[in-house]
């Protein structure tokens, strides 16, 4: 995969790499929540460096981490992976046109490294598989570089996340958790320069408006946010109208 010559010296490796950046501190804001999800659940620093390393699937590790603290039995806690990563069974399925012609041990890697974001990415740049050698390498690097960035990404703050867990005051408990992935997702969704406005704006409200009762403060950030993006929308859509830079519908 990624470390192979051919594959990170290829053009589409720097392609591939390129589209999963602008996911990526959403990726690594979900992985610094899962580290410090599994100390203060409990579990060991050992495990908890384990887990990261050898799982890498974060809706699998949330699902199971409760369990484990619980002393759940060995079965309960693989059943419950086991569903929660029943798409990959799908994932696979249309990947395995684009991957039999490379070794088993690479399949294996691919299997491992493969997210919901690497497949979806991929499958938006290949549609259909290549026939050709150069087209096979080609979906080959792409994959190694986006799976490259998107490993490290979540590993790094992963790891940064457990630890940094056990100098969390502990009375935050799992909210700061939460607060992590809330982050996550925002970084993960502000793709563009309007989604950014609205983040900033949103936030900016949320805290002038900080001492509304009822947390009615969150309400006014949203409304704040989507109008004022709607009306940026407007007043762009009127000057691209206006100085005939192109077509809205």
């Amino acid at each position: 995969m990624f470390f192979i010559k051919a594959n990170y010296s290829h053009p589409s490796f720097k392609l591939g790499m390129k589209d999963i950046s602008s996911a990526a501190p959403g990726v690594a804001a979900w992985g610094m929540m899962i580290g410090v999800a599994m100390i203060q659940s409990g579990m060991s620093l050992f495990d908890s460096i384990l887990m990261t390393l050898l799982v890498f699937a974060g809706s699998s590790q949330l699902a199971a981490i409760p369990l484990l603290v619980a002393g759940a039995p060995l079965w309960v806690i693989w059943a419950t992976a086991f569903c929660v990563n029943l798409r990959f069974v799908v994932f696979s399925a249309h990947l395995r046109a684009y991957m039999m012609s490379s070794p088993r041990w690479q399949r294996l890697l691919a299997a491992y490294l493969t997210t919901d974001l690497t497949y979806v990415q991929f499958a938006l740049r290949f549609e259909t598989p290549a026939q050709d050698l150069s087209g096979q390498r080609s979906e080959q690097a792409y994959l190694a570089g986006n799976s490259f960035l998107n490993w490290i990404s979540w590993m790094a703050a992963s790891l940064l996340g457990i630890s940094l867990a056990r100098y969390i005051p502990s009375n935050w408990g799992l909210g700061f958790a939460g607060i992590l992935a809330l982050v996550g997702v925002t970084c993960s969704l502000a793709t563009s320069k309007l989604k950014r406005i609205s983040c900033l704006i949103g936030g900016v409200a949320a805290i002038l408006f900080f001492t509304l009762p009822l947390k009615l403060n969150i309400l006014f950030a949203i409304g704040c946010a989507v109008l004022s993006c709607l009306s940026l929308e407007m007043l762009h859509i009127r000057y691209m109208r206006r100085f005939g830079i192109g077509s809205h519908d």
